[in-house]
C-alpha cells in the first residue's frame, strides 16, 4: 500500500486528495483540497500521537501541507473519526519501522508547562505563551480593534471592526454603565474594552492582565487616547485585585484560563469586589452539555486533554465549562444570574475574519511570528470557526447581579 492510500485511510476517506513523498497519490473526484505528505516524519508523528496532536505536529513542522480551501479540508476531515483502529496503526507502524516508533522531538512551538496547574506562576506562564507572541502579529490578525474575543454581528456585511465595537457596546449596555461608575475589566487584553467604556460611557476603568506585552500596548493606547487619568492598566493577577468596590465587572474571553477547581474562588472574589446591586458580565467559550468528546452532562468542566493540538500549541491548561455549570457556579457564590445569551454563530464569523486577515498578509505574519507559529494560528482559527459552526463549541455572555437582600437593581425589562 502506498503512503497516499495509508494517509487517506487515516483521514477516514475524507474527500481530500493526498500526494505523498513516495510518489503515490489519491484523488477523489469530489476532493475539496490536497494534502501533501512531504516527509516520513509525518507518519512518525502520527504513530506516536495518533490523533489531532500528531497531525498538528506534522503540519506545524511542515511535514504535512494543505493546498486549497483550508476550511473545506478541515470540515471534511472533521466529519471523520481519527480514533483509528488497531489494524490501521499496525499498517502505519510497518511503514515507519521500529526506529519510527521513537517519538520525534516536538516542534519548538509546542508548549510545556511547569508547576501546579492553575497556580499563579503556571497561569502566568500559560498566558505568556499564548499572548506574549508579538503585538504586531496580533494587530495583523485582529485588525485595528485589537480585540481577541467574539464580536457581535448585525449581519456579515458590517465588517470585523464594527462588529467588535458593537460587542463592547453590548457589554456596556448590559452592565448599565454611567459616568462616574468604576469598572473592573478582568483579562483586559490590549485595552479595547477599557477604552470603549471610558470614551463612550465616562466610567473609570481598572484593567488587569498577566501578559506583559498586552500591558505594554494597552498603556500606550490609553496614553494616546488622553485617558491616562481615567483608565488604569495593570500587570496583575485577578486574585490580587484588592482595591474594590467596583460598580461593574467585565470578564471577556478570560475565564477559560481559570480552571474548574478555581471557578468558585473566581466568582467569589469578583462578587466581593462589587458594590451591592453591582453587575458582572462573564463572556466566555463553553462546551455543549454532551459534546463529541463524550463528557457527560454531570461533569462541571472539560479540560482540554494534555495530548491535543489545542492544549499543546494554543491554550495550555485551558478548560471549557458547560453553560449550566457556569451559571450554577456563579449562583453558588452569591450572584443572581439575570440573563444569558449565546453567540456561537458570531464567533464563527469573527474567526473567519481573523483567518482572512492572516491569509491576506501571510508573508508578514510569518515574518512577525515565525513560520511554525503562523501555521499554528492559521490552523487553529480555521478549525475553531468550523467547530463553532458545527456546534461543537459554544460561547455565552452571562449577566449577573450581586442582589443583596433581594435587591438586584434591574429594571422590569432590560434595555439592551
Amino acid at each position: 500500500m502506498g503512503i497516499a492510500d495509508l494517509v487517506s485511510r487515516v483521514l477516514g476517506g475524507a474527500p481530500v486528495a493526498v500526494e505523498a513523498y513516495d510518489g503515490t497519490s489519491v484523488a477523489p473526484p469530489d476532493a475539496v483540497a490536497t494534502i501533501f505528505v512531504r516527509s516520513p516524519d509525518a507518519l512518525r508523528r502520527f504513530i506516536t500521537a495518533p490523533n489531532d496532536l500528531g497531525l498538528g505536529r506534522a503540519y506545524v513542522a511542515g511535514d504535512l501541507d494543505v493546498d486549497g480551501d483550508l476550511f473545506a479540508a478541515l470540515e471534511s476531515v472533521g466529519h471523520t473519526d481519527l480514533d483509528v483502529d488497531r489494524g490501521l496503526l499496525v499498517d502505519v507502524a510497518k511503514q515507519v519501522g521500529w526506529e519510527g516508533l521513537r517519538p520525534l522531538p516536538p516542534p519548538p512551538e509546542e508548549a510545556r508547562m511547569h508547576g501546579p496547574r492553575h497556580s499563579r506562576e503556571r497561569d502566568a506562564e500559560a498566558i505568556s505563551y499564548h499572548y506574549d507572541l508579538s503585538n504586531d502579529f496580533y494587530r495583523l490578525m485582529l485588525g485595528p480593534s485589537m480585540t481577541y474575543s467574539c464580536a457581535v454581528w448585525r449581519d456579515p456585511s458590517v465588517g470585523l471592526e464594527a462588529a467588535q465595537e458593537a460587542k463592547h457596546e453590548l457589554v456596556c449596555q448590559k452592565l448599565a454603565l454611567r459616568p462616574g461608575m468604576r469598572l473592573l475589566d478582568v483579562g483586559c487584553g490590549w485595552g479595547s474594552m477599557a477604552l470603549h467604556a471610558a470614551q463612550h460611557h465616562g466610567v473609570e476603568v481598572v484593567g488587569v492582565t498577566v501578559s506583559s506585552r498586552q500591558v505594554e500596548m494597552a498603556v500606550e493606547r490609553v496614553k494616546d487616547a488622553g485617558l491616562a487619568g481615567q483608565v488604569d492598566i495593570r500587570l496583575q493577577d485577578y486574585r490580587d485585585v484588592d482595591d474594590g468596590p467596583f460598580d461593574a465587572i467585565s470578564s471577556i474571553g478570560m475565564f477559560e484560563h481559570v480552571g474548574r477547581k478555581r471557578l468558585g474562588e473566581y466568582f467569589s472574589h469578583l462578587r466581593d469586589l462589587l458594590v451591592p446591586q453591582g453587575r458582572l458580565l462573564n463572556h466566555g467559550i463553553c462546551r455543549p452539555a454532551r459534546g463529541t468528546d463524550g463528557w457527560p452532562v454531570t461533569l462541571p468542566a472539560a479540560p482540554w486533554s494534555k495530548r491535543t493540538f489545542i492544549n499543546r500549541f494554543v491554550f495550555p491548561d485551558g478548560e471549557l465549562h458547560e453553560l449550566g455549570s457556569v451559571i450554577a457556579a456563579m449562583q453558588q457564590q452569591g450572584f443572581e444570574v439575570r440573563h444569558s445569551e449565546g453567540l456561537r454563530e458570531h464567533y464563527a464569523l469573527t474567526l473567519r475574519g481573523w483567518v482572512a486577515n492572516l491569509e491576506a498578509r501571510w508573508d508578514d505574519a510569518v515574518r512577525l511570528a515565525g513560520l511554525g507559529r503562523a501555521r499554528v494560528w492559521h490552523l487553529y482559527t480555521a478549525a475553531c470557526a468550523i467547530g463553532f459552526e458545527a456546534g461543537r463549541i459554544q460561547i455565552h455572555q452571562v449577566l449577573a447581579s450581586r442582589s443583596d437582600d433581594g435587591h438586584s437593581g434591574f429594571p422590569l425589562r432590560p434595555s439592551y
